[in-house]
C-alpha cells in the first residue's frame, strides 16, 4: 500500500524477522463448491488439536468470515492484492506466522479467477494450494480436472487435491484411479448434509443465526480424520514487510457512533481498528433496539435492514437522533444496507414496504437477481480509498451524486456517492486502510467534497 496523503513520513520500528508458519490456501473450481465448510472444519479439527489456527479470507467478503472466526477461534480478515495491498498482505501473514500454528486461507470464486485471483496471491507468498473439486456425477474426469489445475500455471506450488462431496467408498476409489500420479490426492469427503452451511440472498446466514453451528462445524471436522488434508501442511516463510507508517492522528477527540447489530453487521474489522488507530473513539449503538448515543460522527455499515423492515420502522428514537445528528451539521458515513436505511421507504422481495428514517429522499427496492457487483476505487481529495459492491436491490433519489465509484475491471463509472449536508451514503463497502486520510475525512465535519 502506498502512503496516503496526511500519513506521517516517520515509520514505526522494523517489523521483525522472516517467520516459518504451515500455511494451506483452500480454494477450488467455482463457487458453491463446499471451500467454506471445509475451511472451517480443517480449522475445527486442528483447534481440537491444540493448535492455534489464523484464517483469512480471499477478496471482499462478510458473512464467510463469520463462520471462520467461529471455526478458527479469531478474527477473520480479508487477504487481496488489490483492495487490501500486497505489502498490507504480507504485513497480515507475518504477524500471523508470529502467533500462530498455522494458517488456513480461504479462495474465493475458482482458483484462477478475478484479477487479481488467488491463485496470484498464493504464488506470491508461497502458499501451497489444495484444490476442492466438486466431484458429484463425476469419474475419471475428476482426474482431468485435477491435472489442468495443477499445470495451468508453472510455478504454483499444489499440495494436491480433494475430492468433496463423494456419493461411497467405491465413487472415492474411482477418482482415485483416474488420478494423474504427479498430482497428489489429499483425500475424499463425502457429502455433508448435517454439515451444510445455510443461506440466503447475499450468501451464508450470519454465524449468530444459525443455532447448531457448532455442531455443523464440529460434524464436518470429524469426516476430514484420516485424510491427508487432515494432516499439519508444509511450513511457509513469511518475509518481514516495509516498517507501518506511522498515522497522523486525524480524528483525536473524536467520538464516532458505529451501528452494529443483526440488521447492520457487515463490518471490516480493520475499518475499525484503523478509526482507533486515527485517534478516534468507537462506541456502538443498535437501530434494532431503537438506541441512541452521544457522537461526533456515526457510521453505519451494511447488512439486511430488508429482514428487519417493521422492527426498524417503529423504532422511532434512533431515527429522531440520527435526524437531530445531521441537523447539527455531524458526519454521518453509510454504506450499502445503511444507506437503504436512511432512505423514505424500503420494500422486500415479498412486496412488503417499511417507512424508515427518511433522511435520504429516495426509495429501495429488493430484487430477485444481484444488482451490483464488483471492486471499486472511490478518488477523494484526501486519497483513492478501495472496495467493493455486492447488493440485491436498486433505489432511486432526487439526489445528485456527488461522485462515483471506478470499476476495477474496466475503468468504467461504477457506483455513485450521496452527498446531503453532512450525510454521505452509497453501495460501496469501503476499505479503510487503503486510503487512511480519506477514510478520516468521511468522518470529519469537511466531509468529502471533491
Amino acid at each position: 500500500m502506498t502512503l496516503a496523503a496526511g500519513v506521517d513520513a516517520e515509520v514505526s520500528v522494523d517489523s521483525g524477522s522472516e517467520r516459518h508458519c504451515p500455511a494451506l490456501f483452500l480454494s477450488a473450481t467455482a463457487s458453491g463448491q463446499g471451500k467454506t465448510t471445509l475451511a472451517a472444519a480443517l480449522a475445527c479439527h486442528h483447534r481440537r488439536a491444540g493448535r492455534r489456527v489464523r484464517l483469512f479470507k480471499i477478496g471482499p467478503d462478510f458473512l464467510d468470515p463469520m463462520i471462520l472466526a467461529r471455526a478458527s477461534g479469531a478474527e477473520v480478515e480479508p487477504l487481496d492484492l488489490w483492495m487490501v495491498g500486497e505489502t498490507d498482505c504480507q504485513r497480515l501473514l507475518h504477524a500471523a506466522a508470529g502467533e500462530a500454528d498455522l494458517i488456513l486461507v480461504e479462495g474465493a470464486m475458482g482458483l484462477f479467477d478475478g484479477t487479481p485471483s488467488g491463485a496470484d496471491l498464493a504464488a506470491r507468498f508461497g502458499l501451497p494450494v489444495a484444490a476442492l473439486i466438486d466431484a458429484r456425477g463425476m469419474g475419471q474426469t475428476f482426474g482431468a480436472l485435477a491435472l489442468g489445475l495443477a499445470r495451468y500455471r508453472p510455478g504454483l506450488r499444489l499440495a494436491g487435491v480433494v475430492a468433496n462431496r463423494v456419493g461411497s467408498a467405491r465413487h472415492a476409489e474411482m477418482i482415485r484411479a483416474g488420478l494423474p500420479a504427479e498430482v497428489p490426492f489429499l483425500g475424499a469427503v463425502p457429502r455433508l448434509d448435517e454439515a451444510a452451511l445455510p443461506s440466503r440472498h447475499l450468501g451464508l446466514l450470519q454465524a449468530e443465526e444459525i443455532a447448531d453451528l457448532e455442531q455443523r462445524l464440529d460434524a464436518a471436522a470429524a469426516r476430514l480424520a484420516g485424510t491427508a488434508l487432515a494432516e499439519l501442511p508444509p511450513s511457509v516463510a513469511f518475509r518481514p514487510p516495509p516498517p507501518a507508517p506511522v498515522l497522523a492522528p486525524r480524528l483525536a477527540g473524536l467520538r464516532i457512533a458505529v451501528a452494529r447489530d443483526a440488521a447492520f453487521s457487515f463490518l471490516y474489522a480493520a475499518n475499525l481498528r484503523l478509526l482507533r488507530q486515527l485517534g478516534a473513539e468507537l462506541c456502538f449503538f443498535s437501530p434494532l433496539r431503537d438506541e441512541t448515543v452521544e457522537a461526533d460522527a456515526v457510521y453505519l455499515p451494511g447488512g439486511y435492514p430488508e429482514l428487519h423492515l417493521d422492527r426498524l420502522a417503529g423504532n422511532c428514537a434512533t431515527q429522531q437522533w440520527l435526524r437531530s445528528h445531521l441537523d447539527a451539521g455531524k458526519p454521518l458515513y453509510a454504506e450499502c444496507g445503511g444507506m437503504l436505511y436512511l432512505l423514505e421507504t424500503l420494500t422486500d422481495k415479498g412486496g412488503h414496504s417499511g417507512r424508515l428514517a427518511g433522511l435520504l429522499p429516495g426509495h429501495g427496492q429488493l430484487q430477485p437477481r444481484l444488482a451490483g457487483l464488483g471492486m471499486q476505487r472511490l478518488a477523494l481529495p484526501a486519497g483513492e480509498l478501495r472496495g467493493h459492491s455486492f447488493h440485491h436491490s436498486t433505489m432511486t433519489t432526487a439526489v445528485a451524486p456527488s461522485a462515483y465509484g471506478i470499476r476495477q475491471h474496466d475503468g468504467e463509472r461504477g457506483e455513485p456517492v450521496y452527498r446531503l449536508g453532512a450525510l454521505t451514503a452509497s453501495y460501496l463497502h469501503l476499505y479503510f486502510p487503503s486510503a487512511p486520510e480519506a477514510a478520516a475525512a468521511l468522518f470529519r465535519r469537511e466531509g468529502v467534497e471533491p
